[in-house]
């Protein structure tokens, strides 16, 4: 039977993650945009709170929330809070989630519970993204060389989220360029590993609060221990990773969008145009009926693909439709908002233009748009 009701577990972690984004995210979120600053205070607190690590297993200090749907749950809260902020803790998630589907028990335990330690907070890195290799991530050129019990790895990535500023990475290279996807593997790197340089940081137009930076490394010594899986694996680890971590981002950008419909909605019954609120005008209430309804649609698509990546049943069609749903409800949706506030939400003094620049980034990061639909069409061809 089809159930669309949270349990009380999920409802209790709803609560938690909205009540922080409103109390300590949404005021500071304008500051940070206009710094370009990771807010690290927040950071802090999210740790302290259990909402950088709740969906670790309990074995290795996390809280255990183990499920698509609970990882969506917070992520569309602390998303209505502010983007930006959210793609530092994806980030932690991004790095998190291949080493709990592929990790050996030896780098669960070494790894993972670092991300735990409350104390002292480690952020992630999933460091695929090259100069040359975006969209086409099985034409990377990062070489790994096996090197007695160590890999000695060279090469640079790019657009990397929590880049420079990450505890732990999980890198990908070639260990036979010729094999194309077939030669690509999986490393955790530590920050303090030698010949791991931090390179520029990126001027982005949106999610500004969060730290996009180019990674090199140059003669970097890994050792074979932290290998992820086997030689050859790490095309496949990406991809497992993307069919969970793909409606983390979906689900981001209900987030997103529903925070710039609430507002525009509320803007709406108070603004007085022609003797009424323009609420009451048929051409702002149908461009918020229709925000409200493509919002609605882009969860259920998210929730869905969610079920069915905590089924363990195939999900890539569905979270490709999830992500391109939802990242264009995004910029729409945004883009409607700064419409509806007119010149005040062309302003920086309000919130809708911050949004809108936030909401770009959802149809270009992993995976773009066009991406998303050369895979769900070649789904569609192969059933």
């Amino acid at each position: 039977m089809i159930n669309f009701e949270l349990t009380e577990e999920q409802g209790e972690l709803q609560t938690l993650a909205h009540n922080f984004a409103e109390n300590e995210i949404r005021s500071i979120a304008p500051e940070y945009d206009e710094l370009e600053e990771v807010p690290w205070d927040v950071i802090n607190k999210a740790a302290q709170t259990g909402l950088t690590t709740y969906f670790i297993p309990e074995k290795y200090g996390g809280g255990g929330y183990s499920d698509v749907l609970d990882y969506c749950i917070v992520a569309e809260e602390i998303s209505w809070g502010c983007a930006g902020i959210y793609s530092i803790l994806g980030g932690l998630g991004l790095c998190a989630t291949p080493i709990i589907l592929a990790g050996n028990e030896d780098q669960k335990i070494e790894f993972l519970t670092r991300f735990c330690n409350p104390t002292e907070p480690v952020l992630g890195a999933f460091a695929l993204t090259e100069p040359s290799a975006g969209s086409d991530s099985a034409s990377i050129a990062t070489e790994a060389r096996l090197d007695g019990n160590h890999y000695i790895i060279n090469g640079s990535k790019s657009f990397i989220t929590n880049g420079g500023i990450a505890g732990i990475y999980i890198v990908f290279a070639t260990v036979d360029i010729s094999r194309g996807a077939k030669g690509i593997t999986a490393f955790i790197v530590e920050k303090d590993t030698p010949g791991l340089v931090s390179g520029k940081k990126e001027k982005k137009m949106g999610i500004r609060a969060s730290h996009t930076a180019t990674v090199a490394f140059e003669d970097m010594r890994v050792p074979v221990k932290n290998r992820l899986g086997e030689e050859g694996e790490g095309f496949k680890i990406a991809m497992q990773t993307f069919e969970h971590t793909r409606t983390h981002v979906a689900i981001s950008a209900v987030g997103l969008a529903r925070a710039a419909y609430e507002y525009a909605l509320s803007y709406a019954k108070e603004r007085i145009q022609f003797g009424k609120p323009i609420i009451h005008h048929q051409a702002v209430a149908f461009m918020l009926a229709d925000m409200a309804t493509q919002i609605e649609a882009a969860r259920l698509l998210c929730w869905q693909a969610a079920f069915l990546a905590d089924q363990g049943k195939p999900c890539t069609k569905e979270a490709s439709m999830a992500k391109v749903f939802s990242a264009d409800v995004a910029m729409k949706v945004t883009t409607d908002a700064v419409q509806i506030l007119g010149g005040y939400g062309y302003s920086r003094d309000y919130p809708v233009e911050k949004w809108m620049r936030d909401a770009k980034i959802m149809q270009i990061y992993e995976g773009t748009a066009q991406i998303q639909r050369l895979i769900i069409s070649r789904q569609l061809h192969d059933n």
